[in-house]
């Protein structure tokens, strides 16, 4: 008998698998999953903390022990923002963007592989559907 699968579940179980192959890669590239989130978000450019917490969804208090942890390793540096000078916006360093770099094209592999075998056609039209189901969302992994 064939599994039905609905779209919640279908989403839910998408879910754990983008999040284990997140730690499996990880753990690979001697990250954890949190520190591999924060530092997909900085790829682009500098955040400010209260930016980064917004876009991790992690508390305050979360985001600094997890700034600290990576500022230890040499991944990330604090940086006053010379126009405010409350905001410290968090950068990261040559050793943290080769170990985003690293993480990004591993887990980009991975997760190229399981569509790979779709139709063309289908594939377009599963990356357009989930366009339109990530709009709004904060765009913390480039292709």
């Amino acid at each position: 008998m064939k599994e039905t699968l609905g779209a919640a579940s279908g989403l839910v179980r998408l879910t754990f698998l983008v999040q284990n192959l997140y730690a499996e890669i990880g753990r690979g590239c001697d990250l954890t999953v949190a520190q591999a989130q924060m530092l997909c978000a900085l790829t682009e450019d500098s955040l400010g903390m209260a930016d980064l917490s917004a876009t991790l969804g992690l508390e305050r208090s979360s985001l600094t022990g997890l700034v600290d942890r990576a500022e230890h390793r040499g991944l990330v540096v604090r940086e006053g923002d010379p126009s405010d000078r409350r905001v410290v916006k968090v950068t990261l360093t040559a050793a943290g963007a080769d170990a985003v770099h690293k993480f990004h094209d591993q887990l980009t592999e991975r997760l190229e592989k399981l569509v790979a075998d779709l139709p063309a056609t289908e594939r377009e039209r599963f990356t357009r559907t989930l366009g339109r189901l990530v709009t709004g969302v904060p765009a913390v992994f480039a292709d």
